[in-house]
């Protein structure tokens, strides 16, 4: 007992000591709030009758959710304008539009960035473990809300809550993405087992103002030829 509630305590208090990212509000490559389409998504949620930016985040989450299919995309650093245009995209595309969307609203936007252990998807792809990367970089949002960072993990309620919803098996057609909505994503372990994921959680890379910094600084998982070629059979496949 004392060994796990010491690696807890270790990881609350990295994550604390890298909390100081301020985030933003400005375009960036990905996230180019200003394209004209992301400009009319914005419009739409705004017109969603929506009393607060915790409720605007949710409206905005609901229509991505309908309007832009899940796939298994590559490109990180794909422009939330184009997974508009495609209408279809990875949660990761997805996350990175509701952040554009936050910004684009007023609601400042950073990322923490995740190192997951690549057998988190093993249940997702039971016949193709070989081909899964050992590790994943992974970009998860918060939000400035009310003076406070929440992360895209409690934007329907905090964590405790929402561990009643059963957790998130990574299996079937639901996406992290869809499963905020629904249950606990719990990186930290702070919850309970079924919904506790911070086993799999590698390293803690700290935060970063924009997903393209942490990209910028990390690296994509894949490499540019292996990306583009999976990208090619894996973007087009439903998740």
């Amino acid at each position: 007992m004392k060994s796990v509630l010491s690696a807890s305590w270790c990881r609350r208090a990295a994550v604390t000591r890298l909390a100081t990212v301020e985030g933003g509000l400005g375009a960036t490559p990905i996230l180019d709030w200003k394209h004209p389409r992301v400009q009319a998504l914005v419009a739409e949620v705004q017109d969603g009758g929506a009393r607060t930016d915790r409720d605007l985040l949710v409206t905005a989450h609901r229509l991505i959710a309908t309007r832009v299919r899940p796939v298994y995309a590559m490109n990180e650093k794909q422009p939330v304008s184009r997974t508009l245009l495609l209408e279809r995209g990875s949660c990761s595309q997805r996350l990175a539009l509701l952040e554009a969307v936050a910004r684009a609203c007023g609601i400042a936007s950073r990322v923490r960035g995740l190192l997951v252990n690549g057998r988190f998807w093993y249940s997702r792809f039971p016949r193709l473990r070989a081909l899964i990367p050992h590790q994943v970089i992974l970009a998860w949002p918060e939000f400035l809300l009310d003076g406070q960072w929440v992360s895209a993990s409690e934007l329907y309620g905090d964590l405790d809550t929402l561990q009643k919803g059963g957790g998130f098996a990574n299996a079937g057609g639901e996406t992290l993405f869809d499963a905020v909505a629904r249950t606990a994503v719990d990186w930290d372990g702070l919850t309970c087992s079924s919904c506790d994921l911070s086993g799999y959680v590698l390293a803690d890379l700290g935060y970063f103002n924009s997903r393209d910094v942490l990209f910028g600084t990390h690296g994509q998982t894949l490499c540019l030829p292996v990306r583009v070629t999976a990208d090619i059979v894996m973007s087009r496949r439903a998740a």
